[in-house]
């Protein structure tokens, strides 16, 4: 009986040092959620959620938030890039 135990915790062991192996693929998963905010050509928020990205937006804009965040959805979802508003420092940009 001995030996089967051995020999289940070494089959136990090699799963998991298997299943370690495959654990970098799994930490390279794009992130979905998240966007910048540009003030012209400075970045001011990198890698934000998009709640607190259409916040930033539309407190510089001076544009109710929901609007914004639904700019921010689309953003993420299709790459593009997309103008809040446009300031004296520039256009406030979503982008991802």
């Amino acid at each position: 009986m001995n030996i089967l135990r051995a020999s289940g915790v070494t089959a136990a062991s090699a799963m998991l040092f298997v299943g370690a192996l495959g654990a970098p693929a799994q930490a390279q998963v794009e992130q979905r959620g998240l966007v910048n905010v540009n003030v012209g050509d400075v970045e001011i928020l990198n890698n934000a959620h998009i709640g607190v990205a259409a916040q930033v937006a539309a407190q510089i804009c001076g544009l109710k938030v929901g609007p914004v965040a639904v700019l921010g959805v689309a953003v993420d979802r299709s790459g593009d890039t997309r103008t809040v508003c446009t300031t004296d420092q520039g256009p406030i940009t979503i982008s991802n």
